[in-house]
């Protein structure tokens, strides 16, 4: 199965490769997101697509991490704010650089605004989490990935969704 995705990793990262287009394996790959300067990572085979920030619809009386719903293609998404999720406190939003990562949970579509996407990347080793990854309650996180940019927190999508 194609993701949305790879093609847009393709074009992006690889654009510098003089365009080659290079067949990878989705299985042990994750999707690097940033919070500041905190990073953590998705796995790809959880990612439908990334897009850049559009307008969220607020909705009142909701959880106090969801920003809202959007349109995306005709079907309304909701979006979540993983910095109001991990309880990080907000900042301004840099529209260049921030994105909406739609992922599919149980079916369904979900958005979670992140400050950036940073890279596709694949682990040399990944270690089992421990109660003091970041400041993140630990249950957020289903491992601790080593790559050659240090460590960086495997995000549990049905925690960081459901809760």
């Amino acid at each position: 199965m194609k993701y949305i995705l790879e093609k847009y990793y393709i074009t992006t990262f690889l654009g510098s490769l003089g365009g080659e287009i290079v067949e990878v394996s989705q299985q042990d790959q994750y999707i690097v997101v940033e919070l500041g300067t905190e990073k953590y990572a998705l796995k790809i085979s959880e990612v439908y697509e990334i897009i850049k920030m559009q307008k969220i619809t607020a909705i009142p009386n909701s959880k106090a991490f969801l920003e809202g719903v959007t349109n995306i293609r005709g079907k309304i998404v909701p979006i979540i704010s993983l910095r109001k999720r991990f309880q990080m406190g907000e900042t301004p939003v840099t529209l260049h650089k921030a994105r909406i990562v739609v992922v599919n949970h149980n079916e369904e579509m979900i958005g979670i605004v992140v400050d950036g996407v940073n890279q596709v990347i694949k682990f040399s080793d990944i270690q089992p989490s421990t109660e003091i990854v970041s400041r993140v309650d630990s249950s957020y996180f289903q491992g601790v990935g080593q790559s050659e940019e240090g460590l960086i927190g495997i995000l549990n999508l049905e925690h960081v969704l459901v809760g």
